[in-house]
């Protein structure tokens, strides 16, 4: 029998059942005396979105969630509460019942569970198995289940929970059914990280496993999990996965908090740290936390990370996350016909096995809307055969021209001289911005000078100061936020965090160069339409 909502935007879900259970067998940690275990409205509705149904087959919605909130907001506890769950509650779908509404029953009626808290090192590891021991042995579970809480794993009935470390690759032959990520933000792959997340969500796929992240924000460009899971989110918000999979529960502060400010920093944390706040009920305290952030030992951007859960950039940051989603604006649409300039980053290079990409980027002239255009880089990070295709950048460029009318096209000739050679000898009369005299498309034929520094500070500007807009392009976006600043003696220039990086720059280039030959049409009013005839005309 298939799912019967009782009410219109109902959904099936597990979770309903499971806070059932978390109240029925855990206590609350760090309590005097036993007290149920009763989850805030916020824990609770993610627990709901999480064991999510298909309201035709009963298979779970999401393999995995992120819940994201600031430093001390209860995210290990929470952890430990769904540890539990999944290794003894009704988590698994076991049918419809006469009602209509699903009915959960234990993973030990289909395999042997095996539950595992992961981190980086024990220390973090052991952030959630605490407060579990404690829920586990002070609280009814210990009496309803035949199960051993000790301090190294957790002995069930049936399989166990235990906590692991990033030694990845003595643990790829196991299987859980369910695993806590702690702190993503800091699993990087000089410290083992990426490749215990790796092993883990193969293993998890061999059982039809779900996962958990609990991440501070990360800061772009650290390579971490949480920021490829995030990367991997937005890939899902643009529709470019045929699957949506990941839950993401991420609050932050807004991104005007003024940490000078009491009143504007009081409502920042207040809403970040949503019911586990004081004020709400919860057991965090504001005012507390206000004096640690203004304590001058606190760096400021450590401050926005770790209580504000504001993803922050590097300080060599070309732009900061805040900035570019300031700008970012999905209801503009370009549409052919449109007056358009285009900037062009072909690079080929290769730098210790990372191939550079090639980008093209469009600025509408009639309101500044930057757009992605496309985007080619290696699927792979380190692929020493991967190439552009230069017949289908091409094709795109001419489609470009044929779809838009391009005014301008600005472009960064290396490793494609030839290319844009052609492209000046066949789109030339359609140009009424030129780069130079003899080379209407050359941006910068001499390689990045003084004038490139230009070209970005200008561009940087406009962004911060939100005098452009752009659709969301996840490509450009990633660019822009991978871009690091580096003095020359001519001024700043775009680099990657490391020559080793596999983070991709070259749509930011993109975006640069269209910005300039964007600016030289409109000092040379090519913003307006002049009628001729009845006709409009460049």
């Amino acid at each position: 029998m298939p799912f019967k909502p009782s009410e219109a935007g109902e959904f099936p879900s597990l979770g309903w059942e499971c806070l059932a259970w978390i109240e029925e067998n855990l206590t609350q940690p760090d309590s005097a005396e036993y007290h149920p275990l009763i989850l805030t409205p916020d824990q609770a509705n993610f627990l709901i979105h999480y064991y999510q149904l298909d309201p035709e087959t009963g298979q779970r919605v999401y393999t995995r969630g992120i819940f994201s909130r600031p430093k001390g907001s209860g995210k290990s506890p929470l952890m430990g509460a769904i540890g539990a769950l999944e290794a003894l509650g009704p988590v698994c779908f076991g049918g419809w019942d006469a009602a209509g509404q699903p009915v959960g029953v234990p993973w030990s009626e289909r395999v042997t569970p095996r539950v595992q808290f992961a981190a980086v090192n024990e220390d973090q590891s052991k952030n959630a198995y605490g407060p579990l021991l404690e829920m586990l042995r002070d609280g009814p579970a210990i009496n309803n289940y035949d199960i051993d809480p000790m301090e190294s794993f957790i002995a069930l009935p049936r399989g166990r929970i235990e906590f692991i470390t990033s030694g990845a690759l003595s643990k790829e032959g196991g299987r859980p059914v369910w695993a806590a990520l702690d702190q993503t933000e800091s699993w990087t792959r000089s410290n083992g990280g990426v490749a215990l997340a790796d092993t883990l969500r193969r293993n998890l796929g061999k059982v039809g496993g779900h996962s958990i992240e609990t991440p501070n924000a990360f800061r772009p460009g650290s390579g971490s999990i949480a920021e490829k899971t995030f990367q991997a989110v937005e890939l899902e918000r643009q529709g470019r996965l045929k699957r949506e999979t990941i839950l993401v529960d991420h609050r932050e502060a807004p991104a005007d908090t003024d940490l000078a400010d009491h009143d504007s920093l009081y409502a920042g944390l207040a809403y970040a740290y949503g019911d586990s706040a004081r004020d709400k009920g919860g057991w965090v305290d504001i005012e507390r936390i206000i004096t640690e952030i203004w304590d001058p030992s606190t760096d400021p951007s450590d401050a926005r990370q770790f209580y504000l859960n504001q993803i922050v950039s590097a300080s060599d940051s070309y732009l900061s996350h805040l900035e570019v989603d300031a700008i970012e604006d999905r209801d503009k649409a370009v549409q052919p016909g449109d007056k358009v300039v285009l900037g062009f980053d072909g690079s080929r290079g290769r730098i210790r096995g990372n191939v550079d990409a090639t980008a093209l980027v469009g600025i509408r002239i009639s309101d500044g809307h930057l757009f992605e255009v496309a985007v080619w880089q290696s699927p792979t990070p380190r692929d020493p055969t991967w190439e552009s295709d230069t017949k289908q950048v091409d094709a795109v460029i001419r489609d470009c021209f044929s779809r838009y009318r391009v005014v301008g096209m600005y472009c960064d000739p290396s490793g494609w001289t030839e290319h844009v050679s052609t492209w000046e000898a066949d789109f030339s009369p359609k140009l009424k911005v030129r780069a130079t005299a003899s080379h209407p498309m050359m941006a910068w034929p001499r390689g990045k000078t003084a004038a490139v520094y230009q070209s970005l500070t200008q561009f940087r500007q406009a962004v911060i100061h939100r005098e452009i807009s752009y659709d969301g392009g996840p490509y450009l976006r990633a660019h822009l936020l991978n871009a690091r600043r580096r003095e020359t003696r001519t001024g700043y220039l775009l680099y990657k965090s490391s020559p080793e990086s596999a983070d991709k720059i070259d749509a930011a280039y993109a975006a640069v160069m269209a910005y300039k030959c964007y600016l030289d049409a409109v000092s040379r009013g090519i913003t307006k339409h002049k009628k001729k005839r009845g006709s409009f005309v460049l």
